[in-house]
């Protein structure tokens, strides 16, 4: 068995993984892509509109919940895809309600966004 990693150099390798992770959806999906874009353009731009400390974290965390969620909804197309390509009814549902959780996730980005900046 392998001896547990602890300390600094999990925290590295946790950090290695996750910017794997990171490029890896960047590179295959052009959802992703198309939101990180946006993300370049939101992010600054929630913590310029922002009036308050709290305002400044719902715009920037509202536009990183979106980046979140598409991660997870990747991680689970990628599972579906490695367990088998033929439709699958079981394998459609999975992929739809990844999906649907990204939309919520624009869902919230926009109410957030509205009330915070239109009224």
């Amino acid at each position: 068995e392998r001896p547990k990693l602890v300390g600094m150099r999990r925290l590295w390798l946790a950090f290695v993984n996750s910017w794997k992770g990171f490029r890896g959806a960047f590179r295959s999906e052009a959802a992703f892509r198309q939101e990180v874009a946006l993300a370049v353009v939101l992010l600054p731009l929630g913590v310029y509109l922002g009036k308050t400390p709290v305002e400044k974290a719902l715009l920037v965390s509202s536009v990183l919940l979106v980046l979140i969620v598409e991660l997870l909804n990747t991680g689970i197309e990628t599972v579906v895809d490695r367990i088998g390509l033929e439709g699958h009814e079981l394998s459609g549902l999975a992929k739809d309600v990844g999906s649907t959780a990204v939309l919520l996730s624009f869902g919230v980005l926009v109410v957030i966004w509205g009330f915070l900046l239109l009224g």
